[in-house]
């Protein structure tokens, strides 16, 4: 089988520490649940991500060379 979270085309997918999701939080001024969502079965998601934890997505862009997102794993 093909592992697509290693395509060239997939961006980069990290599990953020809770310290560091307390700053994004805070940062943006909303609780977890406020984020958009992620299924726990997205092929893209990193091995240890669990329900709950929040994913910070790193995409390539045209405007701003790259362009951070993040998104809560639910099943």
């Amino acid at each position: 089988m093909v592992d697509v979270s290693q395509h060239e085309l997939v961006p980069e997918h990290t599990v953020l520490e809770e310290d560091v999701l307390e700053d994004v939080l805070t940062e943006y001024n909303i609780d977890r649940t406020d984020l958009p969502k992620i299924k726990r079965s997205d092929p893209a998601l990193p091995d240890e991500a669990e329900v709950g934890d929040v994913i910070k997505i790193v995409r390539n862009s045209r405007t701003t060379d790259q362009a951070v997102v993040y998104r809560l794993v639910v099943e």
